[in-house]
């Protein structure tokens, strides 16, 4: 056992000590936050704005702010990237992470030097959770892999500006640095395909124990290693036994990626964001993520089926129920005030809490007033394909309103590494998947106002070909699992078997 994996295993506990202190005490830790970021944001315009002086209580702090989106707060953040301080939080910014909106254009989430700690403590307190449960440490010896964005960053008026995963890649541990894969120089490449290679060509001499990334990515990653050397993932690297993970729901993709690796592993799930590290998988035996309620983030709730009303509940975390999806609503030490990020999530577990990522609240089907959500389209899906030799590569969802002949129907487009021996049949156990989750679908179907859904085959890389094809290619960009219009669909028309 080398010092490394030796010292690593009494960090990890203490880590966890640490952990379940605020874990145990969930509302008090919440109340702290909360008292801390309206005191700290009656400094700043925001807050005098938004007579943050008069707030006492929650109640106080729902009738001074209202529930923003980046458009909402796009007046201050526009002040901030002009220079200004004391905007939203005390004094400036020190960077922006860019993400691209499909409203805003770019968008400049501010992270400030209280903010950005909370990113690198919640990725490492995931490693030393899982480190404590498993009392296994022998990965800190080998490479690391992070398949991300560049680090090469921007200015903006003597601001820092960049990807997240490229942010966050300048605060890598010393400890760890000799560990980290890939190179400098490779993860600033910014072409998709040339980094894979290039990554490629890095680690298959490597003892890889580590690889984290968007699991499309990182499936691209894995075929490329294996079309290189015809052996399989475990086989270059078998000392890899845990993937971790963020952003999508990695059930449709399991079965792929145990067949790309050669045998079980274990996962770790993240749930970061521009806006803040939201939560993360801290134990292997129970479902969904530790909600981080000590890092500077004091969270509200809105049913998402009020959403879109008039006014629709807002809860803290006192008041959340198991099963109800929710859209989370952040307030944070980077200075974002009732900030709707667009996901909607559902507690799996009160003590302590834990969530799991149900969906987007914009990425929905609702044509004929179905409302159908992400889980029930992930869940559809992963029932048919769990327990057989069907692997899906990517999917996604959206409804066909004007059909040449019949009724309208839900088109499933879907790219598959090993395809069912009867499309027909995995359509019409799909279906009924979706109508035993979703009422509404149930009644259009059986009301004759929806035909059964349809299969459409995307061709093997097809998806990566899209992506290409509207310039988002690699790096942190995903594919909307279901939208309400035909944007993309029409456009995968183009890239079917």
């Amino acid at each position: 056992m080398s010092i490394k994996s030796f010292l690593a295993k009494p960090f990890a506990k203490f880590a966890v000590w640490q952990e379940k202190k605020w874990a145990n005490n969930p509302h008090k830790t919440q109340q702290k936050v909360f008292e801390y970021l309206v005191s700290e944001g009656c400094k700043t315009t925001f807050g005098k704005d938004h007579d943050f002086v008069s707030i006492n209580s929650y109640e106080d702090f729902k009738k001074c702010v209202p529930v923003n989106d980046y458009e909402g707060l796009r007046p201050y953040v526009d002040k901030m990237v002009e220079g200004e301080e004391n905007v939203l939080w005390k004094g400036k910014p020190i960077y922006f992470a860019k993400t691209s909106g499909t409203t805003s254009g770019a968008k400049y989430i501010p992270i400030t030097k209280e903010s950005m700690p909370t990113h690198i403590k919640s990725a490492r307190n995931a490693l030393l959770s899982y480190i404590a449960e498993t009392g296994d440490a022998s990965f800190v010896n080998g490479k690391m892999i992070f398949l991300q964005g560049s680090p090469v960053l921007d200015d903006k008026n003597g601001i820092k500006l960049g990807r997240l995963s490229g942010i966050v890649a300048h605060y890598v541990p010393q400890y760890l640095l000799k560990n980290r894969l890939p190179s400098w120089e490779t993860n600033c490449i910014e072409d998709w395909d040339t980094k894979v290679d290039k990554i490629v060509e890095e680690t298959l001499p490597e003892n890889m124990t580590v690889i984290s990334g968007i699991p499309s990515w990182v499936q691209m990653y894995f075929e490329k290693l294996i079309e290189k050397t015809g052996k399989s993932v475990s086989e270059l690297f078998p000392n890899f036994n845990f993937f971790i993970y963020g952003g999508v729901n990695f059930e449709p993709y399991k079965n792929k990626f145990e067949a790309l690796i050669g045998k079980k592993i274990d996962y770790i799930e993240l749930y970061p964001a521009s806006e803040g590290f939201i939560a993360y998988q801290d134990t292997q035996t129970e479902k969904g993520m530790l909600l981080q309620l000590d890092n500077g983030i004091f969270y509200e709730f809105i049913p998402a089926t009020e959403f879109f009303d008039e006014n629709p509940t807002r809860i803290s975390l006192k008041d959340v129920q198991l099963g109800v999806n929710y859209v989370i609503i952040l307030n944070t030490t980077a200075g974002l005030w009732g900030y709707n990020i667009g996901d909607t999530i559902e507690f799996t577990s009160l003590k302590p809490y834990r969530i799991k990522v149900t969906g987007r609240i914009k990425h929905f089907i609702s044509a004929f007033g179905e409302h159908v959500i992400g889980k029930e389209v992930e869940k559809a899906l992963n029932d048919i394909i769990v327990g057989t030799s069907i692997n899906v590569s990517e999917f996604t969802v959206a409804p066909q309103v004007n059909p040449e002949n019949g009724l309208p129907y839900h088109e499933w487009f879907i790219e598959f590494e090993n395809e069912p021996e009867n499309l027909e049949e995995m359509a019409i156990k799909i279906d009924a998947s979706m109508q035993s989750q979703n009422i509404y679908y149930k009644d259009l179907i059986e009301g004759k106002v929806l035909r059964p859904l349809i299969i459409r085959k995307v061709k093997k890389g097809g998806f990566h070909e899209y992506m290409k094809s509207i310039g988002k290619f690699g790096g942190q960009n995903k594919i909307p699992q279901l939208s309400d219009n035909r944007k993309i669909a029409d456009v995968l028309q183009n890239f079917l078997v």
